[in-house]
């Protein structure tokens, strides 16, 4: 696949190689793991994330697949992801560089830019002291909708995020907090998966990843019914006889994480 540049790294990268150019950008570091390192940096006045992924060995591989787990093997998965969101109308990142070189899965060479969503604030700190005093009911109740809206949308366009939580949600901040001007978008995708239809089993992992991260929030029963007449597009009779099945799954799975992260804190 041919590198994808847009401005200013179109310019600026023009008569360069673009794995030297991506490797010699500075800034501040968020995460350097032995096969992917992110960082902010800023180019022009503006702000932008960058991922760079090394390759992570056939032994880190082998590890994943032995334990069940999929590997994360470069950018092109939250590259495909930010691409399908966008087509299915989910407000999201802005790609503005990729590129991948190398067939060796273990050691294939990869990075992803994407523009910096800024001013936010995530969803979970947005939420954070809603149980003690609960939000305006006509805010709280569109950022359900929205973040409903967000879910059912990415799931029927055959992407599943694997790190579904509320935190991954931010918030935008450059105007008040207003039902008139709010806008979500979703974040981290480097785990994401795209296909021509979602599966269930995925989908479930989701939604019970999503529920669990909004267990401390004060949610309502009202509140979880309104999240899934938006979510399924059908009427709650149906959807409380149709999916009976998964619901009280999601209550013992959220159940279940709830009581891992108080046993072990943040490392689920």
């Amino acid at each position: 696949m041919n590198p994808f540049l847009a401005e200013p790294f179109a310019s600026l990268w023009a008569q360069q190689d673009v794995f030297v150019a991506v490797e010699a950008l500075d800034g501040e570091v968020f995460r350097e793991l032995e096969g992917r390192r992110t960082l902010r940096t800023e180019v022009a006045g503006r702000g932008y994330f960058v991922k760079i992924h090394r390759g992570i060995g056939w032994g880190e591989i082998i590890k994943n697949l032995l334990s069940a787990k999929l590997p994360v093997l470069g950018a092109r998965n939250e590259y495909r992801a930010i691409q399908r969101l966008q087509q299915a109308g989910v407000d999201t990142m802005t790609a503005v560089a990729f590129a991948e070189r190398g067939r060796n899965p273990a050691r294939q060479h990869s990075f992803i830019i994407t523009e910096e969503l800024a001013p936010t604030i995530s969803l979970e700190d947005y939420c954070m002291g809603w149980m003690q005093q609960p939000p305006a009911f006509a805010l709280k109740k569109l950022l359900l909708e929205r973040v409903a809206d967000m879910a059912g949308k990415m799931h029927r366009a055959g992407v599943n995020h694997r790190d579904f939580y509320i935190c991954h949600f931010l918030l935008h901040t450059d105007q008040p907090v207003e039902t008139g001007s709010l806008k979500l978008s979703l974040i981290d995708l480097h785990r994401a998966q795209t296909r021509e239809r979602t599966p269930l089993r995925w989908r479930n992992k989701d939604l019970a990843a999503l529920y669990f991260s909004a267990l401390d929030i004060g949610l309502t029963r009202h509140d979880k019914l309104r999240f899934l007449q938006v979510y399924f597009q059908q009427p709650l009779r149906k959807i409380l006889r149709d999916e009976a099945r998964l619901l009280g799954w999601l209550e013992k799975k959220a159940e279940k994480l709830y009581e891992r992260k108080q046993r072990y804190g943040d490392a689920l």
